[in-house]
Formats: structure tokens, C-alpha cells, sequence
């Protein structure tokens, strides 16, 4: 039988698991090609034998999606399998259209072809959006967990932009693995705050080999999501944050709006700086697509280290890049503790942004008087730094989830945002965490 011929479109995450669990031993399958968008520099590499199995012996090359069209009618393409996340219902069947046109089957692939078993109990943190509140979300779970006496490990959704052969599991419980495992701005905001909290994380490219040692360690296994992507590893509890800041995106962006009806407890996030109105619409799409779903009210306050150096200064903000770029946030937690504590005015970086910091601004055309902290590799992180000099400004907000003081050093004083979820409705997520933790001792 002649092999269907495949393009997996992706970025670096999704397009790899897919691949993994499922086309990858599948004989009648031959995987032509990744395309790759959404990160800088990813396209241009090659999915490495060892993680491309005997029936790719050379590997799977990565092309830029611009050259999808071209890849479908030279190489005669039955089908091609989208990948990845974020990304607004039009904009995928725009994509999917195109491709049609082109002549090949287009693809979605769910759940059940996708999700790992895992031996012991397994609760997900998913979202609608990229900056909803995932982050905070997951490490009040790990608190919760961990104050019970559960052993936890994160398993974060993968973010491997560097050399795959050496990303294919990865496991950090102090700060030097970060710098053994020479891990980006994006890899460290997310490992970071767990190592803090006494949290090992485990990530990289082949996740059923991180589901293997994630369950060596752990009690309960917390998947640490990314983007608005649903679960690599069947959920025995999942939660989803939704974002009352953009109402009516849990409903309009793929697959945020699948998270949405699958959520088991939904996390209505950022309601002290919501509007009533938005809350309201939000708590009504709840209503009519997962009506059985258990929602949680939560603030997601956010505290300076020294907020009276931001008084009556001119400010430079740096924020989350994911929650900027794809997430199309025009402002995050450094915005808002800006003009919480008094800044007499927010420093507007693009006149000075250089080289890629440039580009990112010509691509996203919403921001404006915010800085996002893009650092997908040591070139960009020297950008992003010569950005960070150039733009006059009295003080830095660093408005990340790490300390970016940890990678650069400033000329100006800085000062760093926090920001933790606070339950403010009745139901709790420790309540709803209950049925996991008698599931972990029947596990027992």
C-alpha cells in the first residue's frame, strides 16, 4: 500500500507530540515535512533521527509555513495535520482553505488520538488564551498539593528551541539546570517560579519518555499547559482560566474554545481589573457550553518590591512576549502596576527597539508603549538588552514572570512586578482538588 504522504504544521510543541504518539511507528504514514511559525528561528533545523524513529532514519526536515503551498505540490501531499495553538477560528480555516485548494486533506487531531495515560493521578491547567492566567493558576495548585503532603511534579507543555537531540526529556529542580539545559527567557519564566517553590519540572520533545520519570517522583502529576493547548496526558481533574480582559475569545480562538468545553472547573481570572460587563459575558458563554463546570472567581493582585520608586517616574514596562505576541495582550502585570503605583508617564520603546525587537513590533502592530521580553536566543537576548538601553526612561519594570536581572544588567534601577491568584468565591481550588487526592490514595 502506497504511504500517505503528510506535512505537519506546528511550532516547536503540538506538531512534535503529534508526531510521537502517533505517526511515528504508523507505517502507512510517511511524514514529509514540519512547518514552523510563531517562534524566531526554529524553521530551517531537522527533527533528529533519534527522535524520528527507524522509519525516518535521515530525520524529518523543518521548513517555514510560507513554504506549505510549494512543499504540498512538489512533494504531492495527501494530507496536512495542524499543529499548533492560539490562533483565532477564522485564521485556521483561512489556512485550511488554502490548503484544500492546494489538493490536500486538512487535519485536526484530538484527545483521543493524542493524550498519554498516566500511572497516577494527572490534573491539567489549560486556558482559552495565551495570558489568561495559566501560570499563577498551576502554582496555586502545586501549593495546594504540596501544603497536603503530595509529592508534585510539573510537566510543562514543551518549549524546545534548541537543539532537539538534547531536549528530548528534560528534567529541572534547581537554577544551574536552567543554565545546564541553556534555556531561553520564555523556558525560564516558566521553570523558574516552580524551582522556587521546591517544584521539580520536567519538559522537552518526547513526552511519554517525561511521563515515564515524571512518574518515578511523583504523587500527582500537574500538567503545566501553554498557549490555550489542551493536555498532552489524559486528565483526571481539568482546570481552564479563562480572561475576562478579552470577552468572547473563549469562544473564538482554537483550541481554547475546545479547553473550554472540556474543562472540569473553569477559573474566571483578573476580575479586580475586569470590567462588569465583561465578566458578565464571560459567566454567561460558561453557562450555555459547559454548564456542568465548576467556576472559580479569582484577583490576580499584583505587588511591587519597591513601588515607590515607580511614583512620579517615566517608566520603561517589560512584559510576558507570549502574552504580547500571540497571546495580543497590548499590556500585561507590568502595565497595570505602572499605573497602580503612579507613573507619571510609560516609556514607548519602538522608536529605539533594534533587530529582531524591530521585527516583532512590524509583526504586531497592537503594542505600543510596552517592551515584550523576547528572548529566543543569545543574539535576541543582546537585542532585547541594546532595546532596554536605548529607550530613555527614569526606572525598569520588569513585568515577567522571573527576574530578568538574572540574565542582563541594568543601568537604570528596576523593579520587579509579582503576581499570585487569589480566590475570591466560595468554591476553592482546593475544594475542587478533594476527589484528586482520595484518587491518589485509592492509587495507593
Amino acid at each position: 500500500m502506497e504511504r500517505k504522504r503528510v506535512i505537519i504544521m506546528g511550532a516547536a510543541g503540538r506538531d512534535f507530540h503529534n508526531f510521537n504518539v502517533y505517526f511515528r511507528q504508523k507505517e502507512y504514514y510517511e511524514v514529509i515535512a514540519f512547518t514552523a511559525t510563531q517562534i524566531p528561528d526554529i524553521e530551517g533545523r531537522l527533527y533528529p533521527p533519534e527522535l524520528a524513529g527507524k522509519l525516518y532514519p535521515h530525520g524529518i526536515p523543518i521548513y517555514p509555513e510560507s513554504e506549505l503551498s510549494r512543499l504540498i505540490k512538489d512533494y504531492r501531499i495527501d494530507q496536512v495535520v495542524f499543529a499548533y495553538s492560539d490562533i483565532a477560528h477564522i485564521d485556521v480555516m483561512h489556512k485550511a482553505s488554502k490548503i484544500l485548494a492546494d489538493g490536500a486533506d486538512f487535519r485536526l487531531m484530538g484527545p483521543m488520538q493524542t493524550q498519554l495515560r498516566a500511572k497516577v493521578p494527572v490534573v491539567s491547567v489549560c486556558a482559552v488564551r495565551t495570558g489568561a492566567g495559566k501560570s499563577q493558576t498551576t502554582r496555586k495548585v502545586c501549593d495546594i498539593l504540596k501544603g497536603k503532603g503530595v509529592k508534585v511534579v510539573a510537566v510543562r507543555h514543551p518549549m524546545p528551541y534548541g537543539d532537539l537531540s538534547m531536549q528530548i526529556c528534560q528534567r529541572f529542580a534547581s537554577m544551574a539546570d536552567l543554565d545546564k539545559h541553556k534555556c531561553t527567557i520564555e523556558e525560564r519564566e516558566e521553570y523558574a517560579p516552580h524551582i522556587d517553590r521546591g517544584i521539580t519540572v520536567f519538559a522537552g520533545v518526547d513526552y511519554e519518555k517525561i511521563l515515564k520519570e515524571a512518574e518515578k517522583e511523583a504523587d500527582i502529576i500537574v500538567w503545566d499547559g501553554g498557549n490555550n493547548d489542551f493536555s498532552f496526558y489524559n486528565s483526571d481533574l481539568n482546570i481552564v482560566v479563562v480572561d475576562p480582559l478579552r470577552p468572547g475569545h473563549e469562544l473564538s480562538y482554537y483550541p481554547g474554545e475546545t479547553n473550554l468545553n472540556m474543562a472540569d472547573v473553569i477559573v474566571i481570572n483578573k476580575i479586580d481589573t475586569a470590567a462588569p460587563e465583561n465578566i458578565s459575558i464571560i459567566r454567561e458563554n460558561i453557562k450555555k457550553n459547559n454548564p456542568d463546570a465548576r467556576v472559580v472567581e479569582a484577583f490576580s493582585p499584583v505587588t511591587v518590591d519597591e513601588p515607590n520608586l515607580i511614583r512620579n517616574r517615566k517608566v520603561l514596562v517589560i512584559e510576558d512576549g507570549p502574552t504580547l505576541t500571540h497571546g495580543e495582550m497590548g499590556f500585561g502585570a507590568g502595565v497595570i502596576a505602572s499605573k497602580k503605583y503612579g507613573a507619571y508617564e510609560i516609556a514607548d520603546p519602538r522608536p529605539y527597539a533594534v533587530g529582531s525587537i524591530k521585527d516583532v513590533y512590524r509583526k504586531y502592530r497592537h503594542l505600543q508603549n510596552v517592551l515584550p521580553a523576547m528572548g529566543y536566543s543569545k543574539k535576541q537576548i543582546k537585542e532585547l538588552k541594546e532595546t532596554i538601553e536605548a529607550t530613555p526612561s527614569d526606572i525598569i519594570v520588569i513585568g515577567t514572570p522571573i527576574d530578568l536581572r538574572m540574565l542582563m544588567e541594568f543601568t537604570r534601577p528596576a523593579v520587579r512586578v509579582r503576581y499570585e491568584l487569589e480566590e475570591v468565591s466560595k468554591l476553592t481550588l482546593e475544594e475542587c482538588l478533594k476527589p484528586i487526592l482520595k484518587l491518589m490514595k485509592d492509587h495507593k
